[in-house]
């Protein structure tokens, strides 16, 4: 469905578009691919380069996730989890090299201090002149918890209720300071006002503090907060708190009804609706011609570690075999070799969940059963094990899927993944971006210059007072 056949109930809006930060890229082996990055020890140099790529594009963010453990078997599933800069040292670092794009930072709720993460935010807001968003992370592992010395796990709604009193906190401390707090009057040599510097005094059931900070109020006033969580206790802590929320819908009809459900529990909690946005991680695979994407994706197939005649490497996912593959499908494959074009008659006792894994093979790479681009078992069992919101195809097709999604109120934006760095951000900066920007669906420069400017949000009144102050 293209642009001039959708709704136009959205018309004047923009896409909000980020990027989701992976050095070693978001295809578990797309580190393999000539020219990619593939060492974590000149991750710097590879954030510098990203980060003046996408400010350059104009995206609105980049988002730094983290995750507190590590573990061998990542490098089959996710090798950008093995060994990474830490979220604060990143943010901090690109902080001074770019003026105008957000960097939104990631806490875990569960394994950090309220105090310490209020008071590195407004530091890193104040440094960057507006420009922090705080990712706050809920989940908790048993291997993450033994890093932090607990073996432990809270369970999920212990682990909600604490992020709200640990949100309280952080915001009430963010208002610590009134706007006007510093005097500097060297006549009388008043340097603040005392009145104009509240105490927090916040005691919980799981996290306590008494304030004031000693960081003055973020130039944003709050940092814009992120959340995730699909089930009904996190949509119902991210209507309360999130600026942005982090969803992973399905399908298209499945986050149409998501992204009301969401805005009506933004409204029943007493906030605009509009000052809540969803936005979704997509990983576009882009070519100048759908047949190139469609070649990029290939290559990036063959680049998957899969088990084949010779077997499978230690610690290889054991949804990376052909035995696996053969349940899926509902039948034998005894014999199959995994570059094998896929038989019609085959492929007719496939289960349903075989003839899915078909056109999902064929929306990626315009391969088909019997077609002159023949489906193998090697795209079918990739098409299985390697699960993400993958979009193959020109510019115009990759901008067709984002106008869809956007037009009917599925989403309000998208964190953009790459397979690999760094010529595929680049693919989608240079080719996909100019297109959203012809349909006018993103700005084609900066109008702020604070995250939340980019995302449209006013500047929140300070929690305590009375009456909100003028936005700036």
């Amino acid at each position: 469905m293209t642009g001039t056949e959708e709704r136009t109930d959205r018309d004047g809006e923009h896409l909000i578009l980020g990027l989701t930060v992976r050095a070693l890229g978001a295809w578990p082996a797309g580190w393999r691919h000539p020219g990619a990055h593939r060492h974590p020890a000149v991750d710097g140099e590879v954030l510098a380069r990203l980060a003046t790529s996408a400010e350059r594009a104009g995206l609105d963010f980049l988002f730094f996730g983290d995750w507190l453990a590590t573990a061998p078997e990542y490098q089959y599933t996710d090798p950008y989890l093995l060994a990474r800069i830490e979220p604060f040292a990143a943010v901090g670092y690109l902080a001074a090299l770019t003026e105008r794009i957000g960097l939104i930072v990631t806490a875990n709720s569960v394994h950090s201090d309220p105090y310490a993460v209020a008071r590195a935010t407004a530091s890193l807001d104040l440094l960057s002149r507006g420009r922090i968003g705080l990712n706050l992370a809920t989940g908790a592992e048993a291997r993450s918890a033994s890093n932090f010395g607990s073996d432990v796990v809270p369970s999920a709604p212990d682990r909600l209720a604490a992020a709200a009193e640990y949100l309280e906190i952080v915001r009430s401390l963010w208002d610590s300071w009134q706007d006007d707090a510093i005097v500097a009057d060297d006549g009388t040599g008043e340097f603040i006002d005392p009145n104009r510097i509240v105490a927090t005094n916040f005691t919980g059931y799981y996290h306590s503090s008494s304030g004031p900070l000693n960081v003055l109020r973020p130039p944003q006033g709050h940092p814009p907060v992120m959340l995730a969580g699909s089930s009904s206790g996190a949509r119902d802590l991210g209507a309360t708190y999130a600026d942005i929320c982090l969803v992973s819908p399905p399908t298209l009809d499945d986050a149409i009804v998501a992204y009301a459900d969401a805005k009506e529990r933004v409204a029943a909690s007493g906030r605009d609706p509009r000052e809540h946005h969803l936005v979704t991680p997509i990983l576009p695979i882009a070519g100048r011609t759908r047949a190139e994407a469609w070649d990029r994706y290939d290559r990036l197939v063959d680049l998957v570690q899969l088990e084949d005649l010779r077997g499978a490497p230690a610690g290889l996912p054991a949804n990376r075999t052909l035995r696996a593959l053969a349940g899926v499908l509902g039948v034998p494959l005894t014999g199959v070799q995994l570059d094998e074009a896929v038989p019609l008659r085959v492929s007719a006792r496939f289960s349903e969940l075989g003839r899915r894994l078909i056109e999902v093979v064929r929306s990626r790479s315009g391969r088909t059963i019997g077609g002159e681009r023949s489906t193998t078992y090697r795209h079918l069992l990739v098409a299985h094990s390697v699960v993400a919101p993958i979009i193959v195809g020109s510019a115009d097709d990759i901008a067709n899927h984002l106008e869809t999604w956007f037009r009917r109120s599925a989403i309000d934006g998208f964190t953009v993944l790459t397979p690999y760095l760094d010529d595929q951000l680049d693919a989608f900066t240079e080719l996909v971006l100019p297109e959203l920007q012809r349909r006018g669906l993103f700005r084609t420069g900066y109008t702020g210059t604070t995250l939340r400017d980019h995302l449209g949000l006013p500047v929140p009144h300070n929690v305590h007072l009375s009456v909100p102050s003028s936005h700036r």
